[in-house]
């Protein structure tokens, strides 16, 4: 099945039509800047400009920056404020003219890595954690998502809040090497095992790239893997869960 992927981000809204079988982008990525503010108004404006950009009728799938319970926006990272509270599905179809499905963000980019990434195959809990800013976290069992985790705010037992101890960005404003801050993500690792035993844990985000550099730190039971799906991951995921909304929705 073909369907309209867009990741909706803070600087930039980007869109393609992905091959929900294979998990390929069957035309180019299109970007459009978000806009500034980035109200709910001006964000629905946007996605009509990429249904239009790509001629699109059919549903469309958008990983969006907040937690997003039953198509609601419950928060907003990076965006406006104004779209807490606001039913952003019926936003985006009445704007659009599309049937649109939104999920977190992150949860898009870890349903990507479950279907055609090191998650595929995996059936036990599988834990994905994209390292930058924060510590942004997306949790599987048996294969199914379990949305809007927010794992990076789980204090650890040194009192601090995970992502203000082990993020990349306090690796970088602290100046910490790999080594310190491999020690540092480890602990981080060491409370999510306590907590939820997971069978896999896969690392996202920009710092999975480096995962040689601070490898020999990480010391838990479970395996550790750098994610395959990176740049895409977002657009495919969000397709996808469009896919699986329309096909409940018996189409």
């Amino acid at each position: 099945m073909q369907i309209l992927g867009v990741d909706i981000g803070g600087s930039g809204i980007k869109g393609a039509i992905v091959e929900t079988q294979t998990g390929q982008l069957i035309t180019e990525r299109r970007r459009i800047a978000t806009p500034q503010p980035a109200t709910p108004d001006a964000v629905a404006a946007v996605l009509k400009q990429l249904c239009g950009h790509f001629q699109w009728s059919g549903p469309v799938g958008c990983g969006f920056p907040a937690a997003v319970h039953h198509g609601v926006a419950r928060t907003a990272a990076n965006i406006s404020p104004a779209f807490i509270g606001s039913d952003i599905d019926r936003l985006f179809t009445a704007a659009t003219g599309c049937t649109c499905c939104n999920l977190n963000d992150a949860d898009a980019a870890g349903l990507a890595e479950m279907r055609f990434g090191e998650g595929a195959g995996q059936t036990g809990v599988v834990l994905l954690i994209t390292i930058g800013t924060g510590l942004g976290t997306v949790l599987f069992t048996g294969g199914k998502l379990l949305p809007n985790t927010e794992l990076g705010h789980l204090y650890l037992e040194n009192g601090q809040e995970g992502e203000l101890f082990a993020s990349d960005a306090v690796r970088k404003a602290e100046d910490l090497g790999w080594k310190q801050w491999g020690r540092r993500f480890n602990q981080y690792l060491v409370t999510m095992e306590a907590l939820f035993w997971p069978d896999l844990i896969i690392l996202g985000g920009g710092t999975s790239k480096k995962f040689a550099k601070f490898q020999e730190q990480i010391c838990i039971d479970a395996q550790v893997k750098p994610a395959a799906f990176l740049n895409q991951a977002g657009i495919v995921g969000a397709a996808l869960y469009a896919e699986q909304r329309y096909q409940n929705a018996g189409h």
